[in-house]
């Protein structure tokens, strides 16, 4: 499914099919005499009579090759409700014959283009569909032709575009099978985003090995694809501001190794690679925008298997910030590549501030289910920023506690920490503390554990089932409103 926004400045002709027009919440159309034909209007008039108009969107037939489409906006509507309605109109529309839909941006009661590329927008993100593989895809087309002088400027349609864009890429690469998506096909999928201005680096096993990157190295070691770590570095600012850094675990399929997962839903584990995903969508889309800010997103890809040079349960390890790790898991792996990933980010760019998002424990799926994402982090104000951005984009998040009292259930005997809490509980709370042990210089950081979040079997407001791209739109909002 394509569906092509065209923005045109002459007037919609009053006979045109598919006319979309913008009423307020209690579908007064006095407004839109000027805007459709004497008869029609007389007809939605009566219609309008016996019509349920709770609803926030009711069409007309008024032949058989003419509809005419009235969309309620309420008075005070917020950003996603417009997005929301968009998604509602997608979903309503998307199988209609006539697929061609002429949008009068100047019947809109509240004169904020915004609104409209809100709208416009949540449509476009409702649309995504993975249908790769079908050997019979739908190649049904819609097209969205928007006229009048209510539209959003030139910066808010390359902004949505943008968005979209990363969010749809972030979306396919979760959405690849783990035979495709290994780690030598996914770090030269990233190295493709040179094109857009991103300044890619990848250290593959030699220079993984060189730079002392144990923890990461020895998630991978079962497996017969490389792993990487990849850099991703945006200048939007010419200037040597600090970056916002943002690092990805990519665990590319997670078998759990020699502490192998049970084979009921393991097929899911293609999506373990999810943190990196997000942060390489979002990378793609502050590209695509021209953002003004210097970021910089670093991401682990490894693949996670069973093997005769596979780790094992009882190796010690040495992380690349000198700390000692026991594996008494090898299925709590996702903790072990960000171990790496964090302090080289820290030490190699010296960020402003740490976000790293990661698909890391099951524990978060029991304490917040699909709604929210857990958010563990050592800075109060960084907190607040993603709470208040989430809550803007309806990508929400819940703040989970941090505290010393912790660290006893992750200190081992024989080495400076484990990899687990043998003990039980608090199994999100225990392997964010495990992170944190690898910001050596107190930089702001916020962990993310999106692992309810990164894939849907039943769909949302804005996605269609599978995955959801959640957080593209999260940190680019962060970003938009604290750092931009």
């Amino acid at each position: 499914m394509s569906i092509a926004i065209n923005y045109k400045n002459n007037q919609i002709k009053k006979n045109s099919l598919n006319l979309v027009l913008f009423v307020d919440e209690k579908f007064n159309i006095l407004t839109l005499k000027k805007h459709i034909l004497r008869n029609e209007y007389s007809f939605i008039s009566d219609l309008l009579k016996v019509k349920d108009l709770k609803k926030s969107i009711i069409h007309f037939d008024i032949n058989s090759k003419k509809k005419i489409i009235l969309i309620g906006f309420k008075k005070n509507l917020s950003i996603n409700s417009a997005e929301n309605l968009g998604a509602k109109f997608y979903d309503k529309f998307k199988d209609l014959r006539q697929n061609i839909f002429y949008v009068n941006s100047d019947t809109l009661p509240s004169k904020s283009a915004n609104l409209l590329g809100h709208f416009l927008h949540g449509l476009k993100l409702k649309s995504y569909k993975f249908d790769k593989y079908k050997t019979k895809k739908k190649t049904k087309n819609i097209s969205i032709i928007v006229t009048g002088k209510n539209k959003p400027s030139l910066k808010d349609q390359l902004k949505f575009k943008a968005i979209e864009e990363g969010t749809f890429y972030t979306r396919d690469l979760v959405s690849e099978p783990g035979n495709i998506l290994h780690p030598d096909e996914y770090a030269k999928r990233i190295n493709t985003l040179k094109k857009y201005g991103l300044k890619i680096n990848i250290y593959d096993e030699k220079k993984l090995k060189k730079l002392g990157m144990n923890t990461l190295l020895g998630v991978g070691q079962g497996s017969i694809r490389g792993s990487y770590l990849v850099t991703m570095e945006w200048n939007g600012l010419k200037d040597k501001t600090k970056p916002l850094a943002f690092v990805g675990k990519g665990v590319c399929f997670d078998t759990g190794g020699i502490s192998l997962k049970p084979a009921k839903f393991m097929e899911d584990m293609t999506y373990d690679m999810a943190g990196s995903a997000v942060v390489v969508g979002l990378m793609k889309s502050l590209a695509l925008r021209k953002a003004k800010i210097n970021a910089v997103g670093v991401v682990g890809l490894v693949e996670n298997m069973p093997g005769g040079n596979a780790q094992r349960p009882g190796d010690i390890v040495k992380s690349y910030s000198g700390k000692t790790v026991e594996i008494l898991n090898t299925d709590a792996e996702g903790r072990l590549v960000l171990a790496d990933a964090l302090t080289y980010t820290e030490e190699k760019f010296k960020p402003k501030l740490i976000v790293d998002l990661a698909t890391l424990t099951g524990a978060i799926i029991v304490s917040l289910g699909s709604e929210y994402a857990g958010l563990f982090s050592n800075d109060d104000k960084l907190s607040n920023q993603l709470i208040n951005a989430g809550k803007n984009v309806e990508e929400k998040v819940w703040r989970m506690p941090l505290n010393k009292n912790f660290d006893k259930l992750i200190d081992s005997k024989n080495a400076d920490m484990q990899n687990i809490n043998y003990v039980g509980g608090a199994g999100s709370t225990t392997a964010a503390q495990f992170l944190q042990r690898f910001i050596l210089n107190k930089t702001p950081w916020a962990h993310l554990d999106i692992a309810g979040m990164a894939f849907s079997k039943y769909g949302g407001a804005l996605n269609s089932g599978g995955a959801t791209g959640y957080g593209v739109r999260l940190l680019n909002k962060l970003i938009e409103d604290d750092y931009e």
